[in-house]
């Protein structure tokens, strides 16, 4: 074979190659998006930098992208990461409570929903990108992700650059509230067993932690901004479901309320023997001023079918069968 036909062979060649890896380019170059998803698209080709070129809103058609373009992928709805203690409940990020102290340092147990949304604005995209799309957060699993790479990179990302300042926020609420005014129980640990019975108010309860939910609501996306760069999130609403005490404040207040029951039951009993007494006496006060009724008393209280009655003085009655 000639110089010329080899040369030709290699052209032939080369330009097949090259047809095909173009119009796998091409094909590629193309994406669009769900209805609760937005995407960031960042150049990628080889003769391309790596820097934001554009975004694709939710629920879009086919986009073009460019060559050999990164998509990633954001969640465009609303979000909600619960913290509980329920495994059914829980998110990806597993069974979690959030353990903060009380003002008089009780380690209390927080339970509750925060819901938000990614900022959908194209300029923040582009900047949460530059920020948190390109490093990796790592996971439950111990694997290292992007926060695109589906629920788990989300979560892994949520976990380390979120949580933290969802944490701080529910630690400067609560400190500065003492136990009982937010869980009600806890007075019967602060009063004692041997003191008298402790006055729960519930409803004292109830507007403490509405404060606490009011005052994170209202600091927990300035927080964020301060420790993110930017309003990344938006739409943040935290509800408190409940807190919860640790098992040995717990089974101290279990053994207070015990206590408080046993007292309560030997002071009902204490009123029930001198209420007892009392009625006694007044019966017995009644029969001091009637000697007869006295004697009729004893009578309906014989037994039925005696026909004998000598009640110690020498005489005997006698009475009817009945």
């Amino acid at each position: 074979m000639s110089v010329r036909a080899v040369s030709a062979s290699v052209a032939a060649v080369v330009a097949v190659i090259v047809a095909i890896v173009s119009v796998i380019g091409l094909l590629s170059g193309y994406e669009s998006t769900d209805g609760g998803e937005v995407a960031v698209v960042r150049d990628g080709g080889p003769l391309d930098d790596n820097r934001v070129r554009g975004v694709i809103d939710p629920a879009s058609s086919l986009t073009w992208t460019g060559w050999w373009s990164e998509v990633h992928r954001y969640p465009a709805q609303q979000r909600f990461y619960t913290i509980t203690a329920d495994p059914k409940r829980s998110t990806l990020l597993g069974v979690d409570v959030v353990t903060v102290p009380s003002s008089d340092g009780v380690n209390m147990g927080i339970e509750g929903t925060l819901y938000f949304t990614l900022n959908l604005d194209h300029q923040t995209l582009r900047l949460f990108d530059d920020k948190f799309g390109t490093r990796r957060f790592r996971g439950q699993d111990n694997e290292m992700r992007y926060a695109y790479e589906g629920e788990e990179g989300w979560s892994g990302f949520f976990g380390q650059a979120i949580r933290p300042v969802v944490d701080n926020a529910l630690r400067s609420q609560i400190g500065v509230f003492r136990c009982a005014e937010l869980v009600s129980s806890c007075a019967f640990v602060e009063s004692g067993a041997a003191q008298k019975a402790v006055r729960l108010t519930p409803r004292d309860n109830n507007a403490a932690l509405v404060k606490v939910q009011n005052a994170v609501n209202s600091t927990l996306a300035g927080d964020l901004r301060q420790m993110l760069g930017a309003d990344f999130l938006v739409d943040l609403r935290f509800n408190l479901v409940r807190i919860t005490l640790p098992t040995q404040v717990q089974s101290a207040v279990d053994r207070a309320q015990a206590a408080f029951a046993g007292v309560a039951e030997a002071q009902a009993a204490v009123a029930q023997a001198r209420a007892q007494a009392d009625a006694n006496k007044a019966r017995q006060d009644g029969y001091d001023r009637c000697r007869t009724c006295a004697e009729i008393e004893k009578l309906k209280a014989l037994p039925q079918g005696i026909t004998v009655y000598a009640p110690g003085n020498g005489a005997a009655l006698s009475l009817p069968t009945r």
